[in-house]
């Protein structure tokens, strides 16, 4: 889509024009990745030691603030979690090379999210109308805050309490964890990069009510399945009792309320606009006089 492109039958783009158009915006997205990359690689000692391997840590500052609330609300130590540091290992030749290129990666698509949908916006924008370029000018705000909201909850809330569950897991007593690197830091952004993506909820109902494809009473009719669902998630990935099991379930609950007021306003907004249309369409077609 190039700049400044009428929109109109006559001018349409053809595939081939398409990628033209596309390839300046493809170039800046890779260079931006590259150069982050390349900084996320040399300042392993943060990303690697201090971030990734953070929630396996007894100063971790949720291990640590669940521990005084531990002692605060019931003297004693049912919430300290992940006191004991483990030992991990590594099994390949290469494998610490390929782990350290591969945390690099996602370290750079992480911190470079919001410019690559910025550069995906300007792609898209010379094909919206003004009214949809007015709408559409926080999208990249609106995406960016709910992906990183739902990466930091995922990465300080999720995280640890899935750790804390993993690793202390016994199938038998005759078994002895050797965990794995690898499958360590493969945890932490997994579960992390999820809880963004799930956090992209209130958007994607947005959407999905502007195209009439959901509505606010479907979600309230199903408000309990989501309690049960969100309830059976949070029991799995954390400790069991019952007050980490409300940690979770409380924010993921209201994520999804929120999202019953986002189809409700886009509603209440499509009701104004089409009675708005239909008044205009009566003064301008008066119905003739009896």
């Amino acid at each position: 889509m190039a700049k400044n492109t009428p929109k109109s039958s006559d001018t349409e783009m053809t595939f081939f024009e398409h990628v033209e158009a596309l390839r300046p915006h493809l170039v800046r997205s890779i260079m931006a990745l590259l150069v982050v990359m390349i900084a996320a690689f040399l300042g392993k000692k943060f990303v690697i030691d201090l971030i990734l391997m953070g929630p396996q840590s007894p100063d971790f500052i949720t291990n640590r603030l669940l521990c005084h609330i531990s002692h605060w609300l019931m003297n004693d130590n049912t919430l300290c979690i992940n006191q004991v540091k483990f030992n991990m290992v590594n099994t390949s030749l290469a494998g610490q090379f390929n782990l350290h290129m591969q945390v690099a990666l996602v370290t750079a698509i992480v911190v470079a999210v919001p410019y690559l949908l910025w550069e995906i916006w300007r792609f898209v924008l010379p094909a919206l109308t003004p009214y949809e370029r007015r709408k559409s000018r926080m999208f990249v705000l609106y995406v960016s805050l709910c992906f990183f909201a739902g990466l930091c909850f995922g990465y300080f809330l999720i995280v640890p309490l899935s750790i804390n569950f993993l690793a202390g897991y016994q199938a038998s007593p005759e078994i002895t964890n050797m965990i794995d690197v690898k499958s360590y830091l493969s945890t932490v952004l997994t579960v992390s990069l999820a809880c963004a993506i799930v956090f992209q909820l209130p958007l994607l109902v947005y959407f999905l009510a502007r195209m009439g494809l959901i509505t606010s009473a479907f979600l309230k009719r199903y408000r309990r399945h989501a309690i049960v669902v969100l309830a059976i998630i949070s029991a799995i990935i954390t400790p069991p009792d019952l007050f980490s099991l409300v940690l979770v379930v409380i924010p993921l609950y209201g994520l999804y309320e929120y999202s019953i007021v986002v189809a409700r306003r886009v509603e209440k907004h499509k009701a104004q606009a089409e009675a708005e249309e239909m008044a205009q369409s009566q003064d301008t077609h008066p119905a003739p006089e009896a």
